[in-house]
């Protein structure tokens, strides 16, 4: 039996994926999984158990991916799950900062009492006028799961839409409407779009890189949207320009003090993929992700290994790895497998920075004295019989 536990609420359409050999557990340092979603786990004593670590969701700034790697323990996302939910609330933060809608309601709610509130409003509700979206240029910072899916619906808006990725995926381009223009240079988009929205991970490259200096080469009343990390955008550099008017608004899915009841600011708690349907999508694959781990070894979307796919075994044996990315790894495992008398059926050897990941397929059984051996081998971090 697998045991898992939960550090958050996660989705029971998900969880109804395990099957009998897997049993929740409320005790962690049981666990041979963990799902979680915005636990904060930096200061937690990793069991010697845990193989994995499955985030319910894209951002893993809650997950010490370091700590984990050393430990052997693979830490999984779930990108692309909640894309669609994030997608419309871009889309709706776009319709909120064109026309003060919520100023409009908000007014609407103070007169509620007045009689005359339907003749009262043909003359405020100029105060609330704003601009249509259609022909605005909007530039989008990032054209991953999320990117790509505002890029083609802000075409289908009739907005003039800019991408700008110099790292978009093979699959991310085929996506991408063909009416998208894009940009080898970020400045282009400071310089040329009426909207701006940031769809790029948090990363050392890219926090605060909506900074003084980016605004500056921005359009005067320009819109940011930040419905990715809070950290991409220093804050108090935009807060700054509403004041100035260099910045029109700024639309942000993350609240703190900063942001909260600045001038200019439409702030959202966090809503982004808080819709049923994005925590379903991401419990399913992140459940799937383990499940495919746990029972054959496979890694799908990690952010700390390297991923590696052979299927089902079909041999008699199968060995994963977790080692370091160091030098005769690899002739030090076909040595002891050789001296063993165990004949290679398929392997396959990946890495990723410092850490790396081998599936070997064995004609022969795998005994506790081969995992042992194995074990032992300097830089291995963790080994585990799969079949």
């Amino acid at each position: 039996m697998l045991n898992y536990t939960c550090l958050n609420p996660i989705s029971k359409v998900g969880l109804d994926l395990f099957t009998g050999s897997y049993v929740k557990t409320e005790r962690t340092e049981e666990a041979d999984a963990i799902l979680v979603r915005s636990a904060a786990m930096h200061d937690m004593e990793l069991p010697e158990n845990l193989k994995a670590v499955a985030r319910a969701g894209a951002g893993v700034n809650n997950i010490p991916l370091e700590k984990c790697a050393e430990k052997g323990i693979v830490v999984f996302n779930t990108p692309g799950a909640n894309a669609n939910g994030v997608k419309e609330l871009v889309l709706a933060g776009l319709l909120l900062s064109s026309r003060d809608i919520i100023g409009g309601v908000n007014w609407v709610q103070s007169e509620r009492q007045n009689e005359d509130i339907a003749k009262l409003a043909e003359k405020e509700k100029k105060k609330f006028a704003g601009c249509e979206l259609k022909g605005k240029k909007l530039g989008i910072i990032g054209l991953g799961a999320i990117g790509v899916l505002v890029a083609n619906a802000a075409v289908n808006l009739d907005m003039d839409v800019y991408g700008y990725d110099p790292y978009i995926s093979v699959d991310a381009a085929w996506k991408l409407s063909r009416n998208i223009k894009h940009i080898n240079d970020v400045k282009e988009i400071y310089r040329d779009c009426d909207y701006i929205t940031i769809h790029v991970p948090l990363l050392e490259s890219t926090k605060k890189m909506i900074n003084k200096e980016a605004i500056e080469c921005m359009k005067d009343s320009v819109v940011i949207l930040n419905f990715a990390r809070d950290l991409l955008v220093d804050e108090d550099a935009v807060v700054t320009a509403l004041k100035t008017g260099k910045v029109k608004r700024y639309v942000t899915d993350f609240p703190n003090h900063t942001t909260a009841g600045a001038k200019g600011t439409i702030v959202i708690p966090h809503l982004g993929a808080s819709t049923e349907e994005s925590e379903d999508n991401c419990a399913k694959m992140a459940v799937e992700e383990v499940m495919d781990y746990l029972e054959n070894g496979n890694i799908r979307n990690s952010v700390n290994y390297p991923n590696c796919d052979m299927g089902v075994c079909t041999a008699a044996g199968r060995i994963a790895i977790n080692h370091r990315n160091i030098k005769n790894m690899i002739s030090q495992f076909t040595a002891l497998f050789g001296e063993a008398d165990m004949n290679i059926a398929n392997m396959v050897n990946k890495s990723r920075g410092d850490y790396a990941y081998s599936l070997f397929d064995l004609e022969s059984p795998i005994t506790d004295e081969i995992l042992e051996r194995v074990a032992g081998i300097e830089g291995v971090l963790k080994t585990r019989r799969i079949k």
